[in-house]
């Protein structure tokens, strides 16, 4: 990936689930917060409830290829956690691919905004 280094550590995805903003869809839920780095972190996560192991690291496979396929259109300095849903799993892969591109990316873009024009907090 490009601008993008991957999330590891628990703090980090606590952070953008408590102070990020979120969207949420039939098939991934995406929080985004401003993270003042010159690239992008990537979290992604599938809970048992998406299916067993065989499923989640789908699911987890496909949000990487349409994060890859999407990252230069998003704007960087934000860490981004997209969290899998069980539908995520049934689906093609190109099928998400372009909701990323026609929904998702817009969403990113939409909150990414509204941090940096809402007031800075102290």
């Amino acid at each position: 990936m490009l601008y993008t280094e991957m999330m590891k550590d628990n703090k980090d995805f606590l952070c953008a689930y408590k102070k990020g903003k979120y969207s949420s869809s039939k098939y991934s839920v995406i929080y985004v917060r401003p993270n003042g780095r010159p690239f992008n972190r990537l979290g992604i996560t599938a809970g048992k409830k998406v299916g067993n192991a065989v499923c989640r690291n789908r699911a987890k496979r496909l949000i990487r290829f349409a994060y890859r396929e999407s990252e230069i259109n998003i704007p960087v300095g934000i860490d981004i956690v997209i969290v899998a849903r069980s539908l995520l799993s049934e689906i093609r892969s190109q099928e998400y691919c372009e909701y990323m591109y026609r929904k998702g990316i817009s969403e990113i873009n939409r909150m990414y905004k509204s941090f940096s024009s809402g007031k800075k907090r102290v």
